[in-house]
């Protein structure tokens, strides 16, 4: 299934520049766990389909897309950014709100406790974070305190309508519930 949007350096670009808008500096550590975090979540939300043509692996630093990493390791290249469509704007908007205000060290804290990191680095260092394992991490829920991770219903941001009498009411895409197959 081909990725929702073409480039890595897209998605990487508009979470620098939202960051910017903020009067936030983004550190390339953040930068990762935000990206790794839109692809784990996007999966979820829009069943098996990749928001961008990223392969995560499992660094002792923690969850890094490489081209990305070593790209914007000396800052900011020049790259035209493209245009993202409305509902992944509004998709990358909801992980900003959740994930954005928080350190770079809390996010690679937490994310190194979550099963599809830990599996992949017990392969390896650098061994691939696989869209299947982050699906069905981030897909299910609730998970034990230590090793929290919100609903993508808590992720994404509701989007505000009016009714037929003018009332505004916050409305998501419906997301039907997935089965877990137990292995024998």
């Amino acid at each position: 299934m081909p990725a929702e949007i073409e480039s890595n350096f897209d998605v990487a670009l508009w979470f620098l520049d939202r960051a910017l808008g903020e009067q936030e500096y983004l550190q390339p550590q953040k930068l990762q766990r935000l990206l790794y975090l839109a692809q784990a979540y996007y999966a979820v939300a829009n069943p098996g389909r990749k928001l961008m043509p990223a392969v995560f692996v499992a660094a002792e630093m923690g969850p890094t897309e490489p081209s990305v990493y070593h790209a914007l390791a000396t800052g900011r290249p020049y790259i035209e950014a493209r245009p993202l469509p409305e509902k992944v704007v509004l998709f990358l908007d909801g992980i900003w709100r959740r994930f954005g205000s928080h350190s770079a060290d809390y996010l690679t804290r937490q994310l190194k406790l979550h099963s599809p990191y830990v599996e992949a680095l017990r392969r390896g260092d650098r061994a691939e974070i696989t869209l299947q394992s982050m699906m069905a991490f981030y897909g299910r829920a609730p998970h034990p305190p230590e090793r929290a991770a919100p609903p993508v219903e808590q992720v994404l941001r509701s989007r505000m309508l009016q009714s037929h009498t003018g009332r505004p009411v916050a409305v998501r895409k419906w997301i039907p519930p997935t089965k877990t197959v137990e292995k024998e």
